[in-house]
Order: structure tokens, then sequence, then C-alpha cells
């Protein structure tokens, strides 16, 4: 595993704390990364995005997705069966609970979530403010300084 030392980005920046922070976080060998459940993240336009999610076997309401500190957490709890009644040759379909975060970006925005046929969709947007979006300055040159010369004293006069 590398290692990397962030104190030079440290001493450079100031308020760039969240990004090291989640950068110790990828680059840290010590949280395994789950894969239950399986998902895509898409980018459908130049700020539009979507997240899908395969929860087979999840109703709307064992379903949650939560913003909380910059992060997208979405969640699944099945509701407890009765493990009597059924008797499974084979269960090969996970239905166990989940909790799957997100680090969302500066200025992301979630606008709706669907479930149908076994995926939960979740659309985000990018809406940056317009404080915030580059902008071109308009440049004017300085008014030169008039010289005048006054014939009769032959005197140079700024005005």
């Amino acid at each position: 595993m590398r290692s990397f030392d962030f104190s030079p980005l440290y001493r450079a920046t100031v308020g760039f704390d969240r990004v090291a922070d989640m950068m110790d976080r990828v680059l840290s060998a010590d949280v395994a990364q789950p894969t239950y459940p399986p998902y895509n993240i898409e980018k459908l336009e130049e700020n539009a995005y979507r997240i899908s999610i395969a929860v087979a076997g999840f109703s709307d309401q064992e379903l949650g997705v939560e913003l909380r500190e910059g992060a997208l957490i979405v969640t699944g709890r099945k509701a407890p069966e009765d493990e009597a009644e059924r008797a499974y040759l084979h269960r090969g379909i996970a239905t166990r609970a989940f909790e799957r975060r997100f680090a969302l970006a500066d200025h992301m925005k979630v606008t709706g979530a669907t479930h149908a046929d076994g995926m939960l969709h979740i659309d985000l947007v990018r809406e940056v403010p317009e404080a915030l979006k580059p902008r071109r300055i308009a440049i004017s040159g300085a008014a030169p300084k008039a010289v005048t010369t006054d014939v009769t004293n032959a005197d140079t006069v700024e005005a």
C-alpha cells in the first residue's frame, strides 16, 4: 500500500481539508469496500448524474435515501420474515440489510429517486451558484493623460 504525505497540501492551501481527508479515506486499506448491493454511477449530461442500485426483493418502504453532512446515504432494511413458513432449496437472492454511502461534491443536489423493476435510481444535478460560475471581466484601458501646450507662454500644462 502506498502512503502519501499531504502536508505540502496543507501548507499551500486553505480550506481544502475535506479533500485531503477524503483522499485519506479512499487510500486507507483498513476499510474493506462493501460490494453489496451492486450499483452504477452514470453521467447523463454535463451537470446531471444518476446512481442506480440493484435492490431486488426490497419494497419502497424498506428503502431509505438521506442526505447528511455532504453524503448521500442509501439504506435497505428488510422486514423480518417468518422462516418457518418457507423451506429454501437454494437461497441466492441476498436481501440482507445494507447501508451505502456516496460522498457528494459541493453544489450537488438530489432531484429525485425512483424504484422500479428491482432498481433504485437516484438522480442528482450539480447547481453551481451564479456567484461561483466563471465570468469574463471586461478590461478597460486607462484614459491617457491629456497634454496641452500653451503656445503663448510655451509652457506645458497637464490637464
